[in-house]
């Protein structure tokens, strides 16, 4: 007799989680099927700001799949909307008042991708008038998939998350990032990043802010910062690492929201101690 397996937490009536698991997975190993094979890179905002035509047939594949089951939803992918920091919050903005919106980056990672570097990911988040409800980040490269449904819960393939119990910043592993854009957000995290330096046990630089975030919410990073990241970077993780008991809020430590562009994300632990850092640097871009 085999036995089936017993899957922790309950997917709700609607299966907006399943769908959530299943799409991502897909793109996931679709993307992964294209490792080495990429035709042509262009850039974006900047020349550090990559797109291929990875990325924009791996969110033609999840907006097909997403709009297969909830055909009334809307979808908010980052390769439909213009380059820039402007753009993004203007697409967020017109879109704001949906009841059901799917938050996606089809790759959270695309310069890795682009260099073979195995650190990018899967990012799919749904929110309910607002509210983000489930969210979940793939990492192809490990077969790891994070999933996070509201008040459930944060998995690992099916293990619990836990946030890391480091209670000091020089007891912690912290990850930032380098923006794409070079004169507004790059400058202002570098200022956080040499303040932090002395501070913690080590800074860790991946170039995934998704994968990043997940990392929190399982407790190998104690926590994130960076400047200037979107919606759809920023979303599923922040659902994980709510779920796995840790704090996620803007760099000036008012409460996360969809719009909130300059991120903060910890254990909870540290988080109070890592803002006034950050604030006394002049690095929260606020």
């Amino acid at each position: 007799m085999v036995e089936s397996k017993v899957e922790p937490f309950v997917v709700g009536s609607k299966s907006f989680t399943a769908v959530a698991i299943n799409t991502a997975a897909k793109a996931g190993q679709w993307i992964k099927s294209k490792l080495g094979d990429i035709n042509r890179v262009d850039t974006k905002y900047s020349s550090q700001d990559l797109v291929t035509e990875v990325d924009k047939g791996s969110e033609k594949l999840i907006r097909n799949l997403i709009m297969t089951h909830f055909p009334d939803h809307s979808i908010l992918g980052e390769e439909g909307v213009e380059p820039g920091p402007e753009a993004s919050a203007k697409a967020l903005q017109a879109m704001s008042d949906e009841e059901y919106l799917w938050i996606v980056d089809p790759i959270d990672g695309t310069t890795n991708f682009v260099h073979g570097f195995p650190f990018y990911s899967v990012s799919i988040a749904l929110a309910h008038q607002g509210e983000i409800i489930v969210g979940v980040v793939y990492d192809p490269s490990r077969d790891e998939l994070f999933v996070a449904e509201k008040g459930k819960g944060a998995y690992m393939h099916g293990n619990k998350t836990k946030v890391s119990l480091d209670s000091k910043l020089s007891e912690s592993l912290v990850a930032t990032g380098f923006p794409a854009d070079r004169d507004g957000a790059l400058p202002i995290n570098l200022k956080g990043t040499l303040a932090l330096a002395p501070k913690v046990r080590n800074l860790r630089s991946g170039g995934s802010a998704a994968l990043h975030m997940a990392y929190v919410a399982a407790g190998r990073l104690s926590g994130f910062w960076e400047i200037g990241l979107s919606a759809w970077d920023v979303a599923a993780g922040s659902l994980l690492i709510q779920e796995s008991g840790g704090k996620v809020s803007d760099t000036a430590g008012n409460p996360y929201r969809l719009a909130v562009r300059n991120v903060l994300a910890t254990n909870g632990h540290i988080h109070d101690e890592l803002q006034q850092e950050l604030a006394g640097a002049g690095a929260t871009g606020l």
